[in-house]
């Protein structure tokens, strides 16, 4: 057996022919009225197999007001936004918009650089910002921050706010959690885009936290996702070097059948807390074909990175039979 490799976190992987469907048309004549359905049924079932592939991007991309951001969002945020150009699919985290009019000038967020220059035709609507006035949670002045730019048209939104947080690494200040949405990478063929902000921090009651959040996520993909294939990718806040967040990414896949696609793929690297999971189903496969840090890419003129994260890009491949009677909306 090979050794696992390593992350290389220096070159970024080739991109994929985008959005490359292959149709098969197959035409049978019948030449007496011998032909049966069975033999009809096998050959429209074999003309209606489509795939393609696509290249997909998790970044969190450090949107909080200059000065409190660990990055330099001012500057670096238009920068980021005709990079995002190069991805299919792209999921982004701590990414908020600025209220018009905007209470809380001179301070502001950074969502409308970000899109400046995207030129994915669907885009998301960042959830509001709360700046504590929702009484679930009083000391949130954001929302999510999960936002996604994508080359397929999605349908409705769901975000969900983990149920609790832990102010050891300012979490509370935000309504972290997840989205999900409905993908079509072709008409009848869809899958179930996830986009996930982890609660941060390792202390016990982070840990908690992580544990809850992680059943949390599970009970709901295992219902609103039931037989459908998934796409989960985000800042997990979750490391395999720490037991603690190993035995809950295990958890996950175990109870959801999902698998990290850059460790399908024998790259392993113990500190990434960026991830892609995936899932095919009875008429969609999913395959990764690529994993790689974007870290020669998300740099500015000086060379330094765009954010306090590495922006995750894994290519993935698909093929799938169209199935008009599922949603993907």
């Amino acid at each position: 057996m090979k050794p696992p490799r390593l992350f290389s976190r220096r070159s970024r992987p080739e991109r994929g022919a985008v959005l490359q469907m292959a149709g098969l048309a197959i035409a049978l004549s019948c030449l007496t009225s011998a032909c049966s359905d069975s033999s009809n049924s096998d050959t429209a079932h074999a003309a209606s197999v489509l795939s393609g592939e696509f290249l997909a991007l998790s970044y969190n991309v450090a949107g909080l007001p200059e000065g409190i951001s660990s990055s330099s969002p001012a500057s670096n945020t238009p920068l980021i936004s005709p990079l995002l150009n190069r991805y299919d699919l792209v999921l982004v985290q701590e990414d908020w918009e600025t209220p018009d009019p905007n209470p809380i000038a001179p301070l502001r967020v950074y969502h409308e650089l970000l899109k400046a220059e995207a030129m994915h035709p669907y885009q998301s609507i960042p959830a509001p910002l709360p700046l504590g006035s929702n009484p679930s949670r009083p000391g949130a002045l954001v929302s999510d921050g999960l936002n996604r730019f994508s080359q397929f048209p999605f349908g409705d939104i769901l975000r969900q706010a983990w149920s609790g947080c832990d102010n050891n690494s300012g979490d509370c200040l935000a309504f972290k959690g997840f989205s999900v949405a409905r993908t079509e990478l072709t008409p009848g063929v869809c899958v179930d885009v996830y986009n996930l902000h982890g609660e941060a921090g390792n202390d016990a009651g982070d840990r908690a936290l992580k544990d809850i959040n992680t059943q949390d996520l599970v009970a709901f993909v295992t219902v609103y996702s039931e037989g459908r294939a998934v796409i989960l990718g985000g800042d997990f806040n979750m490391r395999l070097r720490r037991s603690h967040d190993a035995a809950n990414l295990d958890y996950l896949s175990a109870q959801t059948g999902l698998s990290d696609a850059c460790i399908a793929l024998g790259v392993i690297d113990e500190e990434a807390i960026d991830k892609f999971f995936y899932r095919s189903n009875d008429s969609l496969t999913l395959a990764p074909t690529s994993c790689q840090f974007e870290t020669g890419t998300f740099v500015g003129p000086d060379n330094r990175p765009l954010s306090d994260h590495d922006p995750l890009a894994v290519g993935f491949s698909w093929s799938g039979s169209p199935r008009p009677e599922i949603s993907c909306r």
